[in-house]
Formats: C-alpha cells, structure tokens, sequence
C-alpha cells in the first residue's frame, strides 16, 4: 500500500471572473498544498494583500474562478485499488482527470476520496481542479435557495468555506481558492482502514480502550483478516494488545483492552500530560499481522492517546445553573483564550508556528483554547502541540454569528463534515468539549432574525439534533455544548424563557462592555462562566507600521481604517479610555494609551470574574491571536509580538492571584488558589501615600485552601481614611503569588501621579540588555515597547508596577546593536504616568 503525494509542477490559472490584464492568460507556478493569493504574491503579480489598502485592489480575485494543474507520471503497480484522495479543496470544486470529471466537492472542512483507476492512464496523465469564484458562488446560492441572515457583507453562511475568509470585524477579506490540504493518490489492495477512532477511559488505576476501526474493502469478499491495536508506553514499551479475527467485507471492528495502572492526561497545573502510542494494523489472518514491520500486505494506522475522563457539570443550583469542566473528576478553573486562524491564509500555518502560539498560551498561564467556529478544524499540529502542553481545546463546529439552512443541499455536507472532523480528531486528549456554534441561538433570539426568517430553517436541528447525536455515536467520551453562549436552563423551557445570554446559567458572552459601555460594568455580571469578552487594542508599533502608511499616521488615516475592521472601532477605543487615562496628545501617545487601556479593562474583567469563584468557573478571553496585522483584541499580534495585554494576562491568570475587590461599601482582599497547596500566612494591609510612606497598617491572618478561595475584609478605617488621589492600598502576601495586590481608588487621569517617576540603568548580559527601572514614587504598569527599536526584539515582562523604592529588572533579548541609551527613551519606556506629561501644568 502506497501514498503518492501530487505536490508537484502545479500552475494556476484565472478562468472567468475580473482579471487584470497582468494576470489573463497566464499560468502561474502554483504551491501545493497553498492558495491563491500567495501563488499571486510569489508571482509578483500582487502586492502583500496585507500591505495599506492592498484588500480592496485585489477583491476581484474572490470574484474569479481559478483552474489548477498539472500532470504526472503513474504506472500500474498490480493495486486493486487507486483513490485520488484530497484532504482539503477551498472550495466548490471540479476535478477532472485526463478530461474526465472525477469528482464534484463542495465543502472546504472535509476530505474527498474517489477510485479514479478507469480515469488513470500508463505514463503521463493530467489533473485539473477548477474552483467555482467562492463571492459570486456564494451569491449565486442566495439566489437560489433565498437569503439567510449573517454578520458582515458577503454571505458566507451560503457555503461549507471558512467563514473568516470573507472578513471579519478583525479579519481581512481575502475569500479565493486553492488546494488547501495535501493530495495525491492513494493505491491499495486487499483491505484499508479507513479510520480509527480510539475512545479511552479510565476504571479505577487502569486505563482503558475502546478502539472503533472502519475498515474499505477492494472488492473482496473470501477469507479472514486480523484487526490488531497495540499500546505503548510514553517511554516506547507495548503495554496492552488487542486482535479480532473478521472476515472479509466486514465495515467495522472493535477492539477493547485495558492499560494497567495507567498514567493520567492532566490540564496544565493539575498533572502531567503521557501521551500513549497507539497502532492500529489489518492483514490477512495468517500474516500475523500486529507486529513486525508493515508491509504491502498490511494497512495500518498510528496516533497518540492519553487516558483522562471528561464532563461538564451543568446541574442547575442555587445560583442558576453552572458550566464546570472536570477532568478526572477534578474541577478545572478555567483561564482561556479564544483562538482564529492565526493566518488569513491557513496553509502559511507550519507546526512551529502552531507552537509558538501554544507557548503564548501557557506562558500566559492558559489552560483552555475555544476554537471559534468561523475558522477551520485545526491542522493536527495544533491539538498535537495542545495535548503536550496540558492546554484543554473546546472545539467549535464551524457555525459562526449566521443562519445556516437545514435543507439537504447543505446539511448532507454539514454532517459528513462533522463525523470527519469528530473521528479525525478523536485521539487527542486535550479536545474536551465540543460546542455547536457561536452566538446563533442568541442571534436568533435578539437580533431580529425571527421576523427575517418567517419560519425557515436556521441551524437550530444541527445544535440540538445531529450534532449532539453525532458527537455520543461518534465519540462519548467528550462534552457537548449546544452554542456558546447558552444557558442550559430547564430543558423544557424555551430560550425566550431562559435567555441563552443569561449570565445566571450557563456560558455568556459580554459585548456590550466593548460596544458601548464603560469597562467598569463587568462589575455589573456575577456571571458563572464567561466564554467571549474582549477589549480593543492595536498591535505592536512595528507591526503597524509595517502595514500602515499613512503621511501623517493618524488614528482616522485611510489605511489605518483599513486596518480597523471592528465598526467605529477607533471611536470606541477613545470613548472606551474616558474616564480611564488622559487624552493622548500624539499617534505614539494614542498607540500606547490605547494598548495600555485594553490590557486595563481585560484584567479589570478577569480579576472581577475570578474573585466570585467558585460561582465562577472559568473565562475565554477573545481573542489570542491575529490573522493579519490588525488593530483587535487580540493578546498576540500577527507579527508575534506579545502586546500588553498579554502581560497583564499572565498576571491576572496566575495560578495564584491577589486582587483586592468592592465588596458592599468596603473593600475585601480575595485569594485564589488554584494549586494543590494551601497556604497560610499574615496579610498585611498598608495605605501608602504615591511616595512611598506607610500612613496605616493592620495585619489580618490569611488562609486558603487546595483548589480554592478566600474573602479576607479590609478594615474600614483602613478604606474610609484612603485619599484616592494620592494614596493608594496594598496588600502584602509573602508567598503567596506575586506577593502583593494593590487597590488604586482613583483612574489615571485623577490621580497626582509623578509624571517622570523612574530611574534607569541599562547594561549588557552576553547579547541580551538589563534595564532596571527604580521608582522615585509610584509608577503604574511600566513597560518596554522594544519593537520600536527592532522588530525581532523581545522582552520578559510588562506593565509592572512599582510602588516608591521599588526596583524591577526587564530582559530585552534580540536588540544586540541598539544603542543602550535608546532603550529607556520615552518612545519605549512606557509607564501609565508618563500620558499625563501631555496635561501636566
């Protein structure tokens, strides 16, 4: 049995559509697996669809129909079989061999597989996929099936594309076309396994297997073939095996065997993460088949696995109804981060990449990854990348913020999607909930899609129906959500008597926070699990002006809009810093002010949502991660820079976190301890002025539990006495955390800050920088913004704050040849302070 990758020698062609005069006619050398736009840009028949305003100069290529080709050498090797197999085509496709059409695809997020041996011909032979223009195809559907409500202009909710491709309020529109994931063909006899599906366990110490295997026969219909599974240890040793003897023809074999005192898979800060071999084999009976080297004879299948239980506990209580993640049957606090494609063009996505972004995930102190259902199903890489690391994956179907029909002409592709992706994914661990969509049900009760629809089908029997049915056939050892947000109220109510929004019940998402409201009103929701909210901040400085050219750079330039794509976003981002931090008086003030704002409000969100554990079980920051240099919410820019928000991410996601919180008309010191030690130790409460002296302090004993939280009261005297604008309460924890949590009683813009509040030492370790800052008085989230220097530079941490005396020492690796001095120049050392040197009397 062979594999033959067809890689090689394809070019590209523009078919119909709005072709430039450059572009007609020609065949462009093409990359495969790839896209169009980047065999476009290779070409230099386009400019970086990312640079300025390159989006609207190249939307014809979403409006034009594109062929691929290209040819190949085969001759017969004596298989019965020869399957033209294509892992991914973006999108409505027609692929033909030597002229005939051998397939017709329509659906970006499943493979395609057909026998083409009476379409193959000895010696050279030719291969054409022809892709339908995926904007006038979409249009084309709405015309015939009627038009469905969506977020955003094209309606992308008419085809089985990813949805983000068309743009999104963070997201370029870049929808083309392209022979996403690998082909080739596929020549075989006898018996394929078609896939396995390996559904783990655990009885007590043991671990256990339940392998489903699909097995395709060539045609065949006498004699026996062994099915055989065998485990190995991390470490490479067999330790459980398993065979079935079935006869030919047979479609499904299971195979069930148990791993003694097997190691457990454990979310990141509750365990390790062993990740077991498994091997899967099929051979005739007297081939002995499950040991020994494959061979042409032998089919076989190989992943990893790693034993661990999962459940959502969603029981309703006295609160309403909870939305808990158990993994072993341990309660996991959830600390994530929604993730997109980290590329508009997936295909530029290599494994590094997905682990780099992993990494910004547990450096960040995440435990959870939410998939978001406008994107793909990830490329293996990343849920591998997942498992090693302990990061739990909630997996999105692809529904997103849209109206998806029930009717046949789509749904027939909807499910054979969903049991690709639920088989295709089933060996990871780290994949704990599956979700049915993003924000449909709640679209379909707020946002006026009833009236719109006038009864038509819009999803609603794939969230509560197929895809919950699919998901306990396919693989019941995983949770199922409905959507997100939802409720998960009394299941006979309806979602107009228990809104799926509801903060109460189940999982919401806050956006009206963003939209419209001070980030303050996160105080407004006792919320039990929060799986969307964000806030606005550009990316880092050398990103966008890598892409953004405006002379003068302004907030409202033309391309700086371009890269604004969230609707009157830059108005939001200044009403969002009102009342916050002062008016910038320059671009650099404006970029750094609104960087700081965003990181402020997000961690104002989650030290509010994690203090009312264990009401609250867990929150989803939107977003990570970009997919085109953008002003968003995202944490990581698309050039990887780490921007401030996801410093104060790692801080207000430590396992252990200080944050002193309102409670009634006083003020209480909350401790989460999401360790397994306790702790105990004296709390000591000061209130400081800016300068540094100690004006009052009480010392109150503190104590909490494994795996839990604690409310300790701030003396009134303490809180009543406090000048909150030029004082400030902080609480000092030895060992606990970071040590300390501070409270300050007045915005930025209203405190008596010293303006110029830090010194500075600068000096050189091997190719790396030390800059030591050293507070004359308070200095609130001190940050250096060294990509301004150089884009390749980095720095081990951001917005620290220092209280008078205080010292912190900030790493910068990859600026070797920067001038030292520059390094604590106002351009890069920020500090919260510094914004008021523009209204300084």
């Amino acid at each position: 049995m062979a594999f033959s990758p067809l890689h090689d020698d394809w070019t590209v062609e523009a078919v119909t559509g709005p072709v430039p005069d450059a572009v007609a006619g020609r065949r462009v050398p093409a990359t495969v697996p790839g896209q169009v736009h980047t065999d476009l840009l290779a070409s230099g028949l386009i400019t970086d669809p990312f640079d300025g305003d390159a989006e609207s100069a190249q939307q014809w290529i979403g409006d034009t129909s594109w062929r691929f080709s290209t040819t190949f050498t085969w001759h017969d090797d004596g298989s019965a079989r020869h399957d033209l197999v294509a892992e991914g085509l973006d999108t409505v496709a027609v692929v033909e061999l030597n002229g005939r059409v051998v397939a017709r695809t329509e659906n970006q997020h499943r493979s395609y597989r057909v026998d083409v041996r009476e379409a193959l011909v000895e010696g050279r032979n030719a291969l054409t996929v022809t892709f339908a223009a995926p904007v006038a195809e979409a249009e084309a559907r709405v015309a015939l099936h009627g038009a469905l409500p969506h977020v955003n202009h094209h309606p992308f909710n008419m085809l089985r594309k990813q949805a983000s491709s068309f743009g999104w309020d963070w997201g370029v529109d870049v929808a083309g076309a392209g022979i996403w994931r690998p082909i080739g063909l596929d020549s075989w006899s006898g018996v394929r396994i078609a896939s396995v599906r390996p559904l783990v366990g655990v009885d007590g110490t043991a671990g256990t297997l339940d392998a489903r295997v699909a097995l395709e026969w060539d045609g065949v219909t006498t004699g026996e073939h062994r099915v055989a599974v065998e485990v190995t240890s991390p470490e490479g040793d067999r330790v459980a095996d398993a065979s079935v003897v079935v006869a030919a023809g047979t479609a499904d074999a299971a195979l069930g065997l148990v791993v003694p005192d097997a190691r457990l898979w454990w979310p990141l800060g509750h365990g390790d993460q062993p990740l077991y071999g498994v091997r899967v084999t099929a051979a005739p009976a007297d081939d002995g088949a499950g040991g020994g080297a494959p061979d042409a004879t032998i089919a076989s299948w190989a992943s990893r696995i790693g034993f661990r239980t999962v459940r959502v506990d969603t029981t309703p209580d006295a609160d309403g109804t909870p939305f808990v993640v158990l993994v072993n049957e341990r309660v996991v606090q959830v600390r994530g981060a929604n993730w997109i494609p980290d590329h508009a063009f997936v295909t530029e996505i290599d494994r590094d990449r997905y682990r780099r972004r992993v990494a910004d995930a547990t450096e960040a102190n995440m435990n959870l990854l939410r998939v978001w259902g406008g994107g793909i199903y990830e490329s293996d890489d990343f849920y591998d990348a997942c498992d090693e690391a302990g990061v739990l994956v909630w997996q999105d179907f692809l529904f997103a913020c849209a109206a998806y029909a029930e009717e046949d002409w789509l749904a027939a592709e909807v499910e054979a999607e969903a049991r690709e992706a639920i088989t295709r994914l089933s060996p990871h661990p780290s994949l704990v909930i599956w979700n049915g969509n993003n924000e449909n049900i709640w679209g379909f009760v707020d946002w006026g899609w009833k009236a719109e629809l006038q009864g038509r089908t819009w999803g609603d029997g794939y969230y509560r129906d197929l895809l919950p049915r699919l998901v306990a056939e396919l693989d019941g050892t995983r949770a199922y959500s409905p959507g997100s947000p939802f409720s998960f109220g009394d299941p006979g109510a309806s979602d107009d008597e228990v809104h799926p929004n509801d903060h109460r019940h189940g999982t919401m998402h806050i956006w009206d926070v963003w939209n419209r409201r001070d980030y303050t009103a996160y105080r407004e929701y006792p919320a039990r699990f929060v799986s969307e909210f964000g806030f606005q901040g550009p990316p880092a400085w050398s990103t966008l002006v890598g892409s953004v050219h405006d002379e003068p750079l302004d907030p409202y330039g033309h391309q700086m809009l371009v890269h604004q794509k969230a609707e009157e976003g830059n108005l939001k981002l200044e009403r969002g810093m009102q009342g916050h931090l002062p008016a910038p008086a320059t671009i650099e003030d404006w970029h750094w002010a609104t960087q700081l704002n965003q990181a402020a409000a997000i961690r104002f969100g989650v030290e509010h949502f994690r203090s009312l554990a264990p009401l609250n079980t867990g929150t989803i920051v939107w977003q990570l991660n970009d997919d085109w240099p953008v002003t968003s919410w995202a944490a990581v820019d698309f050039d990887e820079h780490r921007k401030p928000l996801w410093f104060a991410l790692r801080d207000c996601y430590a396992p252990r976190l200080a944050t002193i919180q309102p409670r009634g008309d006083s003020l209480a010191v909350v401790l989460l301890n999401d360790v397994d030690d306790a702790w105990a130790g004296d709390v000591v409460l000061r209130r400081t002025s800016f300068s540094g002296d100690v004006l009052d302090e009480v010392v109150v004993p503190g104590a909490v539990g494994s795996r839990g939280s604690v409310e300790l009261e701030v003396p009134s005297p303490l809180v009543d006495a406090l000048d909150p604008v030029a004082e400030l309460l902080v609480a000092v924890l030895p060992g606990f955390g970071s040590g300390r949590a501070v409270w300050d009683a007045a915005e930025v813009v209203d405190q008596r800050l010293d303006p110029d509040p830090v010194a500075t030492e600068v000096v050189r370790d091997g190719d790396a920088w030390l800059v030591t800052v050293t507070a004359r008085s308070y200095a609130r989230d001190v940050t250096l913004l060294v990509d301004v220097l150089d884009p390749r530079a980095t720095v081990d941490r951001g917005l620290v704050t220092l209280l008078a005396g205080e010292s912190a020492t900030f790493r910068v690796e990859g600026a070797a040849d920067v001038d030292p001095h520059a390094l604590t120049g106002r351009g890069v050392l920020r500090h919260a302070n510094g914004l008021l040197l523009a209204v300084a009397p």
